[in-house]
Order: C-alpha cells, then structure tokens, then sequence
C-alpha cells in the first residue's frame, strides 16, 4: 500500500489529472497549457522513479509545450526536436530509453507543424509510446494515464472530425 502512496506515485497521479483535462480540450492553446501542467507533475515522477532519459523527455517536452503557445517555427521545432534526441541518447541506459525520446520527438512534431484533428492523432502516436514505457517502469499513475488520455484523445479526435 505504501507504493501506492509514495511520493513518486502521487506526482504520477497529478499528472494523471493534468494530462486528462489536456488531452479533452478542443482549444489548442488550452491542450497546451495543462500539457506543461502535466509535464511538470511527470519531471517529478520520473525523477523519484530514477528514469533520467523520461526526465529529461518530459522536461523537454514541457518546454516545448510553453514555447509552442508564442510561436510556431520549423526551426524551433527541429531545435526542441534535436534537443530531445540529444539528451535522450546522452542519457540512455538501454532500448527502453527510446520510447520516452521517439514520443517527445513526435510531440514537439505535432505541436509545431500540425493542429487540430492531425496534431492530436499524432499525440495519439506518442501517447501509446508513454503507455509502453510507463508499463515496463512501474508507473502506477502514468500507466492509467496514457490508457485514459489515449481514449480521451480518441474521443476527442472523434468529436473534431464528426464537427467538419
């Protein structure tokens, strides 16, 4: 039960809480706010959970989600793109560092070049990623998490292109 209630754990459930509220909004300005609000709860779990390359993906990522709000540059987005793959392979300890580096990088695309219904479907993409790595870590909070914002997201997906 400890576990359950463990710092870590706590974090990964605010998180939880952030990233739903995300993933339902149809504002894109909105999405990206309780994005970096979601980011900044996961930095904190994955840091207890002694997960550097989910870190510095997340920590990335919740960059990227703030800077995405001012502007939307392909040369900002190649940056935050190289910068996820940088420090990602710079911190790697195995195959299982790859998941949070490819789902940061397909983020930073969606958040730059994409919007709408395909910037979501995308987020979808490297929502599953998480998903995957958030099983084989042990996130508690994470895991049902990315179960639930992969059905929210689908759902609002499914609410956007029903509105067209």
């Amino acid at each position: 039960m400890d576990a359950l209630l463990s710092p870590a754990q706590l974090l990964g459930y605010a998180a939880f809480v952030f990233g739903v509220a995300c993933f339902a909004q149809t504002d894109d300005r909105r999405f990206k706010l309780f994005m970096a609000a979601e980011c900044a709860a996961y930095i904190g779990h994955f840091w207890l959970l002694g997960q550097p390359t989910a870190v510095a993906s997340t920590t990335v990522s919740l960059l990227r989600s703030l800077a995405s709000l001012k502007a939307r540059s392909a040369a900002l987005g190649l940056g935050f793109m190289a910068l996820s793959a940088g420090l990602g392979l710079w911190l790697m300890q195995g195959w299982l560092s790859l998941l949070p580096i490819a789902a940061s990088c397909i983020g930073t695309f969606a958040l730059f070049f994409l919007q709408g219904l395909r910037m979501r479907a995308l987020m979808l993409v490297g929502t599953l990623l998480w998903l995957l790595n958030n099983l084989l870590v042990g996130s508690i909070g994470g895991t049902a998490l990315e179960a639930v914002l992969a059905a929210t997201n689908a759902h609002t997906i499914w609410r956007l292109w029903r509105s067209r």
